[in-house]
């Protein structure tokens, strides 16, 4: 049988991150241990019921079962805009500003094909989502990367950009809440961004697929869209993924600027034939229904989070306190990297973290927990982690 060879562009890729681990882990298992996976952010909860009697409802129509509209649904991009207006206060046409994705990952994998050229540089702040700087660099991009640091709040420098970088610059990825730190992003920032991206004709790509699961009232994280000429110059990607327990189910959407928005639908015209439509009907009763659901997921979260930061203090291992998203960002104990760590406690313990290095290179010094297991599950993780 013929081994043909890659093309360039993979050949040259890394091992995307959760397939490794998914890859280690099952070898352990082999052996017998107990794993306790708390590495890729998937929900453990389940789909609640309203959202699944809501598909099972619209699968029984003939017409759901043609091609769907590669944009979405009319009715579902309304959904989505009045989702946005009853959570941010931020209106949408959902006509010239809203598109459905098959999950917020495929929209933004798919973005830089439509505004990205080869040798325009791509800002990356990092540690970040892997498919940031891979997509950019599959379309010929240049991706640079800003360091989040804990003395900056894991927030970008934006003042440590020099001119001549924002001139190269095609576009700024950013990600708030964020994934892997958790760090949330004040309305200052924004604000400044937003500034600097009108000055230099940047456009700025929000993924804000973790704004739901929040832990005070007081502190909700922000849509960049809320933000005075937010509009002007981002595109914003969320998920129905993590606020309804929805990771397989395959819904998002992108919103904000028109004209970005507009890009992004000619690409997915060319390579994709949209979102089963009774998947976004069932979407569009999770947005147009869910609020009380996802105050009782964020208590559940709240919970796992308060118990493994305690139980992390006990045992010596630095980390934030999250204000969001369902990880704790945490520092390597006894000197070792992040990967020898990980293996180690996965080999040792049966307990699955995540490298912080496998999201860049500021992340070297940290792992990453998921809170996507049970209570019980997450104490004898951290209590397997203090014995290693």
């Amino acid at each position: 049988m013929s081994d043909f060879q890659l093309a360039q562009r993979l050949a040259t890729l890394p091992p995307y991150l959760f397939a490794a681990i998914d890859k280690a882990k099952e070898e352990v298992r082999a052996k017998g241990m107990d794993i306790i996976s708390l590495g890729i952010g998937d929900p453990d909860l389940p789909t609640p019921d309203f959202i699944i009697d809501a598909l099972n409802a619209a699968a029984r129509k003939p017409a759901n079962h043609q091609y769907p509209s590669y944009i979405g649904l009319r009715s579902f991009r309304q959904s989505v805009a009045d989702w946005y207006k009853r959570r941010f206060g931020v209106v949408l046409d959902p006509d010239t500003e809203v598109v459905s994705l098959i999950g917020s990952k495929e929209g933004i994998a798919h973005f830089p094909l439509a505004f990205v050229n080869p040798g325009d540089v791509a800002l990356i702040a990092t540690p970040n989502y892997p498919v940031y700087g891979v997509t950019t660099e599959f379309v010929g991009g240049i991706p640079m990367y800003l360091p989040l640091t804990d003395e900056n709040n894991f927030l970008p420098d934006l003042d440590a950009i020099d001119n001549d970088t924002w001139k190269k610059a095609k576009l700024i990825y950013i990600n708030y809440p964020n994934n892997p730190t958790a760090a949330t992003a004040p309305r200052s920032f924004y604000e400044k961004l937003i500034e600097k991206a009108k000055e230099f004709g940047v456009i700025v790509v929000h993924d804000a697929a973790y704004t739901e699961i929040y832990f005070d009232e007081a502190n909700k994280p922000l849509s960049i869209l809320e933000i005075p000429g937010g509009k002007d110059v981002a595109i914003e990607f969320h998920s129905l993924s993590k606020t309804y327990n929805m990771t397989g189910w395959r819904i998002g959407m992108a919103v904000g600027n028109a004209s970005l928005v507009k890009g992004l639908a000619k690409i997915k015209e060319q390579m994709d034939s949209g979102i089963f439509q009774a998947v976004q009907e069932a979407g569009m009763v999770a947005l147009d229904q869910g609020d009380q659901f996802c105050d009782g997921l964020r208590a559940i979260y709240k919970e796992r989070r308060d118990v493994v930061i305690e139980a992390l203090k006990k045992t010596g291992i630095s980390c934030r306190v999250p204000d969001a998203s369902f990880y704790i960002w945490s520092k390597v104990p006894g000197g070792l990297s992040s990967q020898d760590f990980v293996t180690k406690l996965l080999k040792q313990t049966g307990v699955v973290t995540t490298p912080g290095n496998g999201f860049g290179a500021p992340g070297e010094g940290y792992f990453r927990i998921s809170l996507t297991v049970d209570t019980d599950r997450l104490k004898e993780a951290v209590l397997r982690i203090s014995q290693l």
